[in-house]
Formats: structure tokens, sequence, C-alpha cells
């Protein structure tokens, strides 16, 4: 796995979401109230649409979760699984932070 600098951690606000581009791959980059990071594919597979990073974030039944923009669909930030839709899903990266810069990877 190579490592992408993306950002200083404290560039990234608290359940807001970040665009980036690792590789050639739209990444939403996430950092939630209790420090986690995640990074998820920025695209959102019911519209085609880069938004995943505008989304609202939030948990449900303490998983991590943001909901599209668009069509408010919501995704898991841990799985990229899909709560309304099993059929669909993000891409999960590896996402770490590294004297206090956020790296994510592509497997």
């Amino acid at each position: 796995m190579t490592w992408q600098q993306i950002c200083a951690l404290d560039q990234l606000v608290p359940e807001c979401g970040v665009p980036a581009l690792v590789g050639e791959q739209p990444v939403a980059l996430f950092r939630t109230h209790d420090d986690r990071l995640f990074a998820v594919g920025n695209i959102d597979p019911f519209c085609g649409a880069s938004v995943i990073s505008r989304g609202i974030v939030g948990d449900r039944a303490g998983e991590p979760v943001v909901a599209s923009p668009m069509l408010k669909q919501v995704f898991s930030l841990r799985t990229g699984a899909c709560f309304d839709d099993p059929e669909k899903s993000l891409p999960t990266f590896p996402v770490r932070e590294r004297d206090n810069v956020v790296e994510v990877a592509l497997p």
C-alpha cells in the first residue's frame, strides 16, 4: 500500500467531510466527534455525483454513518454498506494519522 498525505489533522473539522483525490479515486474523508478517522468513496452510487463528503455525519445505534446530501441514503463509515439498499455501498479506504498528518492509502 502507498500512503498519500491529505491534510493536517487539525484541518479536519469533526463531523464534516473533506473531498480528496487519492491516486485517481475520489475519496470522502471524515473525522468523527470522538476523533476517529474514516475514508469512503466520494461518489454517491445512487446518482453518480461526487457529494458524499458534503453529507450529514451521525450514527445509527453506535455505527458511524454519513447520509448522502442528494437522496439521503445512509452509509456506514466503517464498512461503506448502505442502510437503505443492501445492493449499494461505498468503497472504504485505509486511513491513519501520522505525525499530525492524515493519510489515506489505496489497497
